[in-house]
């Protein structure tokens, strides 16, 4: 059994190249220019080693969400699997909804903070505080507005972003091989740290942050052209590509820029780095690349998340509102979102709210293959390979929360007590609000 299709008018909007698009929108962000500073800092030359890894756990979490998504079609995806598949735990089912919007929300508020740090970097004042808030937020509301003209409009619009950014990124990781000014073996001859696995392994899991946003072409299941076909091609060519790209910048990057360099910049490690080694140009090159990876991710992320929010909220667990759409397209959803992102910019500290969206969405994602594998026999899914699902995703959740705990203990209690508040908002608008209307509703099926 299947469950059935959803129709609509602009059913088939979206075809195989949005669908890409959407994936590696909002895979290819904020994440290939924060995550080389911190990869180099812990593993150096093992760096691409890592990313590598990172993005085969991707894989592992994208197997289940591929398997679930083509045989529920719903545009729920995390949380309406976890409903569907454990009918009996709704409250269960709407912590995880908080848990993944939340997600979301903080990795707009980072994507849009990152572009107007990049956008206004050439400008003189640009790195004043107010004035890089501002510029975040206005390309949050920029790209809700957008969402909200046209889901055709939208997706055409990714598709330009998402390949000319693509496009870039590839010449930049080029022009940076041609101007190397060492190979490998010389980097671990130099390498003074003693090999630790255990260093890589935390790397790639702190890496698979980088890779998060393949699921949202699952919330996209009402406006896709044959979900059968197009769910598993879309994720799974956009994870390859994604997997080379990062894999081929940070191989480019550390045969091109000093170490130290790309330590001490940070998120900023590609522009300085491109900057120091062709020029001006090159450090042009960079932010117009970072500028349309953070654009699309703002885009793509904002259009898959606001379809679960309407799932979330015609449940009763968020306001009935948010459940509200206008040709199909869930204008509230959108608003609440990018309204709840600039005020995440406002209040600050985005980098620890990144860090809680990096464990959420790990952690959501080994729920994911576990609800795969107590349904596996219906979703055709190998056995070992959603045994493997749930082995590298429990062991990555383990390490980035052991990372944490090493690297900044204030950072894991913040991440504790954000994660207390949300369960607390979640069972108290459940206890009121919410079991009622998501029992009606079930019954209306």
């Amino acid at each position: 059994m299947k469950w059935p299709q959803w129709g609509s008018s602009d059913q088939k909007a979206l075809g195989l190249p949005e669908l890409i698009a959407i994936a590696l929108g909002g895979m290819i962000g904020g994440g290939i220019f924060t995550i080389l500073g911190i990869s180099v800092d812990l593993i150096g030359p093992y760096t691409p080693i890592a990313i590598l890894a990172g993005g085969l756990i991707a894989a592992l979490a994208a197997y289940s969400y591929v398997k679930l998504g083509v045989y529920y079609r719903d545009e729920g995806a995390t949380y309406g699997f976890f409903k569907r598949t454990f009918p009996a735990s709704p409250v269960a089912a709407a912590l995880i909804g908080w848990y993944v919007i939340f997600g979301y929300i903080s990795t707009i508020a980072l994507y849009a903070y990152t572009f107007s740090s990049y956008s206004l970097s050439g400008f003189e004042g640009g790195e004043t505080e107010a004035l890089r808030k501002a510029v975040a937020c206005g390309i949050i509301a920029l790209f809700a507005a957008v969402n909200i003209w046209s889901v055709r409009g939208m997706g055409k619009i990714e598709d330009l972003m998402v390949y000319t950014k693509l496009l870039l990124l590839l010449i930049i990781a080029a022009v940076l091989l041609a101007h190397r000014n060492t190979d490998l073996p010389q980097l671990f001859a130099a390498d003074s740290r003693d090999f630790s696995l255990m260093n890589i392994l935390t790397v790639a899991a702190v890496t698979f942050v980088a890779y998060e946003g393949f699921q949202l072409v699952i919330n996209a299941v009402k406006e896709m052209d044959n979900p059968d076909k197009n769910i598993p091609r879309a994720i799974y060519t956009a994870i390859a590509l994604a997997i080379g790209l990062y894999v081929l910048i940070a191989l480019a990057a550390i045969l091109a820029i000093p170490a130290q360099d790309i330590i001490d910049n940070q998120e900023y490690a590609l522009a300085a780095g491109a900057g120091n080694v062709l020029g001006p140009i090159g450090s042009d090159i960079v932010v117009l690349g970072a500028i349309l990876a953070t654009s699309s991710a703002i885009n793509g992320t904002l259009f898959g998340a606001s379809r679960q929010v309407s799932v979330i909220a015609g449940d009763g667990f968020f306001p009935k509102i948010l459940e509200r759409r206008t040709n199909n397209i869930p204008v509230a959803a959108i608003a609440m979102m990018a309204l709840f992102a600039m005020l995440l910019i406002l209040a600050g500290g985005l980098k620890v709210i990144l860090e809680f969206g990096s464990v959420t969405f790990l952690l959501v994602s080994l729920l994911m293959a576990y609800a795969n594998f107590r349904i596996r026999h219906l979703t055709g899914s190998s056995l070992w390979l959603t045994l493997l699902s749930m082995l590298g995703l429990g062991a990555g959740g383990i390490l980035i929360l052991n990372f944490e705990y090493r690297d900044n203990p204030e950072q894991l209690i913040f991440m504790l007590v954000l994660y207390g508040l949300l369960t607390l908002g979640a069972l108290v608008f459940a206890r009121f609000n919410a079991v009622r209307g998501y029992e009606a509703n079930e019954a209306r099926k």
